[in-house]
């Protein structure tokens, strides 16, 4: 079993930035895909960025050039960096872990982007 916590959310003003972060914790393999997802209230669950061991990152166009995905091996985590936040960047962020014989997801951050 992996178990992951996010941290890092909040409320922040259009233009700002967050960092959210998402510790891993278990049967750690070093071969993984990890990825940030977010969902809006009524909306479904869409993924937002993916980070592999080998530092491989994939983005979803709306957030190119404003989130910067990126891990530390030696602490487990991984990070997302947002900048340049906007309204429709409000959301429930969710981490999740896909590793042989498993697929892991924490339970939710908070990202509020408002004036």
């Amino acid at each position: 079993q992996v178990q992951l916590v996010e941290s890092g959310g909040g409320l922040v003003q259009p233009g700002g930035s967050l960092r959210l972060s998402c510790a891993a914790s278990g049967n750690i393999f070093s071969i993984y895909h990890m990825s940030w997802y977010r969902q809006a209230p009524g909306k479904q669950r869409d993924l937002v960025a993916t980070i592999v061991n080998t530092g491989y990152t994939t983005y979803t166009d709306s957030v190119k050039g404003r989130f910067t995905i990126s891990k530390d091996d030696a602490k487990n985590t991984v990070y997302l960096q947002m900048n340049s936040l906007k309204p429709e960047d409000t959301a429930v962020y969710y981490c999740n872990r896909v590793q042989e014989k498993g697929d892991y997801w924490g339970q939710g951050t908070q990202v509020t982007v408002s004036s």
